[in-house]
């Protein structure tokens, strides 16, 4: 039987897992990362040769508890940090450090890449700032000029240790770089204007397509059978996005961790006037709309962690809150609506602890609905129950409340990560014919969790007040 593997490079961790073709896990390991040096002064830096360590340890790990059944690991793929870039030489050696995601130094480069290609950026939904992989490839060419003989996103530094030999991108690590996915090239007037040379930019590819197979150096070093293709992966935000089974036209996920993040899967490329929504490029041709809020786990911030179980019931019991809240912390909001000037705000006075745990929840269930109403306005409407992950997931009450407000039941998928996405992508074209059917084998089926109908008739007048203010601020 066929096994294959997905990498998730993190920024505090490496995770290789293992999967037989029904998604049966059968090796994982992990091994930790040195935490980017960031001194205040917009640097966001990482020794990018950790990265290879830390994966070949881990492959070396999975390989050595398989046994003789490592020869059956036929293919893998990475999934890694979005903008994350590091410049190498000819050896595919870095010659300096990784810039991190959040590195921002490079606003200049940044505002020269935005005026060179204005037309282009409205076309792809995506407009270069100091955290973007293109400005930071041209403050690294400016920096290091002959110096380096390519910029490496993750992925592609891996591949090439695994493969031995330079490797192209991958189609979703390279769009925050400055790859137009409509019209599939590099937007060329933007490096000409940052001076940026062709040759430093890789070739790209779609996600699943074979970059090179393994050679003997690599096997050696990790055990994994010489031959095993190397797939192109995707961002490890997409990764998560497949690894809960929104693979098909109309599935949706929301993740809640920190933020509110809402991704799903168009047949047509969603064109969002306001920039607040974006696309990838799904592996099977499709579009992978998506935008992340200001609200989502933040809105509890300033809850210890011991008491949300407690805090959590209580809610249960309680019902409807008395208020309406947008738990907004800090200044501005980027999706469902673009505002910078955007404040949280509460409609009312809360009862108690309680009333006011329970509408923060509750406001940030409106802010998903109203997201996925936006979606659908723009062209790409959701069939079947929305899926959720991330650490708001892990919440009863959380996700009970969501499926009121919604009027219907969300899928809760409990495995979902970022190692199973990639190994997706790896069995996609290999074991299975396409990511949907890699998807349906692998994937576990989500939990329901249903509605708590004697309230959504409640939470829906409460949206509607919810809504009612976004507009009286012409948020919305």
């Amino acid at each position: 039987m066929s096994l294959v593997a997905g990498i998730d490079v993190a920024t505090a961790n490496v995770r290789v897992a293992v999967y037989e073709a029904d998604g049966t896990l059968v090796a994982e390991a992990k091994r930790p990362l040195p935490g980017p040096e960031r001194p205040g002064d917009g640097r966001s830096e990482q020794d990018a040769n950790s990265w290879w360590s830390a994966v070949a340890d881990s492959l070396a790990e999975c390989t050595g508890a398989l046994g003789a059944r490592a020869a059956e690991i036929t293919s893998l793929a990475i999934a890694a940090t979005s903008g994350t870039v590091v410049a190498v030489d000819q050896a595919g050696e870095p010659i300096g450090p990784a810039l991190m995601y959040d590195d921002r130094r490079a606003a200049a480069q940044a505002e020269t890449a935005a005026a060179a290609a204005p037309e282009a950026w409205r076309r792809i939904g995506i407009t270069p700032s100091a955290s973007s992989g293109l400005a930071r490839i041209g403050w690294l060419a400016k920096e290091l000029g002959e110096r380096a003989a390519r910029v490496c996103h993750t992925p592609d530094l891996l591949a090439w240790r695994l493969v031995g030999e330079p490797v192209a991108t991958d189609a979703s690590h390279a769009l925050k770089s400055g790859y137009d996915a409509v019209r599939g090239e590099w937007v060329h007037a933007a490096f000409d204007a940052l001076a940026v040379p062709d040759s430093l930019l890789p070739p790209v590819v779609a996600p699943t397509t074979v970059l090179g197979a393994v050679g003997r150096a690599a096997a050696e070093r990790t055990g994994l059978p010489v031959g095993c293709a190397v797939r192109a992966g995707i961002t490890d935000g997409c990764a998560g996005q497949l690894a809960c089974g929104a693979v098909e036209v109309g599935s949706f996920v929301t993740v809640i961790g920190t933020t509110l993040v809402l991704k799903g899967v168009s047949a047509e490329l969603v064109f969002d006037p306001t920039g607040s929504v974006y696309s990838h490029r799904h592996p099977d041709g499709a579009w992978l709309p998506g935008g992340a809020s200001n609200t989502g786990g933040s809105a509890l911030a300033d809850v210890p962690v011991e008491r949300l179980a407690e805090l959590d019931a209580a809610a249960t019991a309680r019902g409807p809150a008395s208020v309406v809240s947008y738990p907004l912390r800090g200044t501005g909001e980027r999706f469902p609506f673009l505002a910078a000037d955007a404040l949280g705000f509460t409609l009312g006075t809360p009862a108690d602890e309680v009333d006011d745990y329970r509408a923060r929840l509750e406001g940030v269930a409106f802010t998903e609905r109203l997201a996925l109403q936006r979606l659908a306005e723009l062209g790409a409407p959701r069939t079947g129950a929305v899926r959720t992950a991330g650490g708001g997931a892990r919440s009863d009450t959380w996700c009970r409340i969501r499926a009121s407000v919604l009027g219907e039941p969300v899928a809760r998928a409990e495995q979902a990560g970022t190692a199973l996405g990639a190994a997706l992508l790896a069995a996609a074209g290999s074991v299975y014919p396409n990511l949907g059917a890699a998807a349906a084998a692998m994937v576990p089926e989500p939990e329901l969790v249903e509605p708590v109908p004697a309230e959504v008739a409640t939470l829906d007048e409460r949206y509607q007040r919810f809504t009612a203010e976004l507009r009286s601020h012409g948020w919305l």
